[in-house]
């Protein structure tokens, strides 16, 4: 059986943001145009699904952290600010993205409240996602035969 982790994030990710849209698990807000992912970058993304893609990289990091919070994504999701002549420093990433997410997720059943503070997967998000890596898996491994032993 098949992991998230034994599947590179540059094949998982799209086949599963495919997946999310497929299901209408999730949908772009309509501001988020316009939005930010944090104050660290310049301007708004500008790939069209870029909603999803996000969707399916907190997907994966919840799973990998096995619980985690909003300030903890917000921290995975963070970068260098530039400041000009001065040092850079590091800054989080957007927490209001990432709460919208998280809570659509959520409501999509895939993602579950963790005690009192956090979420993590629900059974469902698991099979989900051993499910879209078992199928990248057999599509990396057509392509290349040495992956196959992972199958």
């Amino acid at each position: 059986m098949s992991h998230p982790d034994d599947v590179p994030p540059a094949v998982l990710l799209p086949q599963l943001a495919t997946e999310l849209r497929n299901r209408q698990a999730v949908a772009p807000p309509p501001w988020a145009t316009f939005v930010k992912t944090g104050v660290h970058k310049q301007r708004a993304p500008t790939q069209p699904d870029w909603w999803y893609l996000r969707s399916a990289s907190v997907l994966r990091k919840i799973y990998l952290h096995g619980h985690v919070g909003i300030a903890r994504l917000s921290a995975d999701y963070g970068g260098k600010r530039d400041r000009g002549s001065a040092p850079y420093h590091a800054r989080t990433g957007s927490r209001s993205v990432l709460r919208e997410i998280v809570q659509q997720l959520e409501r999509s059943g895939l993602v579950q409240p963790y005690k009192t503070q956090g979420r993590r997967l629900s059974p469902a998000g698991e099979k989900l996602l051993s499910t879209v890596s078992r199928d990248a898996l057999k599509k990396l491994a057509a392509e290349r035969p040495e992956l196959a032993k992972y199958l």
